[in-house]
């Protein structure tokens, strides 16, 4: 797996780039040598941010922690790359290495976890533009909005951040 660290307000140290590698080397066994590591370490008043972004053969698995020490964020970060991997094992069987899922994993219930639609909806998707969806979106309380983006008629998907602040999904052609 190939790493990008990149530091915000901070400096790394060659002790912490080590420590980066060593944690993300236990990931290593899901992915192929084509998998792609960005880790971004943000130093805030006091606040330690690690986000690490995995890329693997079209799949992106990501996670982000702020903590007191930049170390026990990049503990809890890895722990839940690992949690996620796990828990959506059946989709990566298909587009990693199937040897790296050999060990059977359970959910806490301990039954393996089954994944199905139990409700559709469809509604009209009308050309607006990114702020008039996140007005929509907020008057609606939910979490994510589809739209038609006016500008570029393309399906366009906002969201609310964890921080409060908003994303914008744009559709990429191959």
């Amino acid at each position: 797996m190939k790493f990008a660290i990149t530091a915000r307000k901070t400096t790394i140290k060659d002790s912490f780039r080590d420590r980066v590698e060593k944690k993300l080397a236990k990931l290593d066994r899901f992915f192929d040598d084509g998998a792609s590591a960005a880790v971004v370490v943000t130093n805030e008043r006091e606040r330690e941010t690690v986000e690490v972004t995995i890329q693997a053969q079209g799949m992106y698995f990501r996670a982000e922690k702020t903590t007191s020490d930049r170390a026990d964020s990049l503990e809890a970060v890895v722990d839940s790359l690992f949690k996620q991997i796990v828990k959506n094992k059946s989709k990566l069987e298909q587009k990693l290495r199937d040897s790296a899922f050999d060990p059977v994993y359970h959910d806490e219930a301990g039954e393996e976890e089954s994944l199905h639609v139990v409700k559709t909806k469809t509604f009209p998707v009308k050309p607006m533009h990114e702020e008039e969806a996140i007005l929509q979106m907020n008057l609606l309380g939910h979490a994510f909005y589809m739209f038609r983006n006016a500008e570029t008629n393309e399906i366009n998907v906002v969201y609310r951040r964890k921080n409060g602040n908003y994303g914008l999904l744009i559709p990429e052609n191959d």
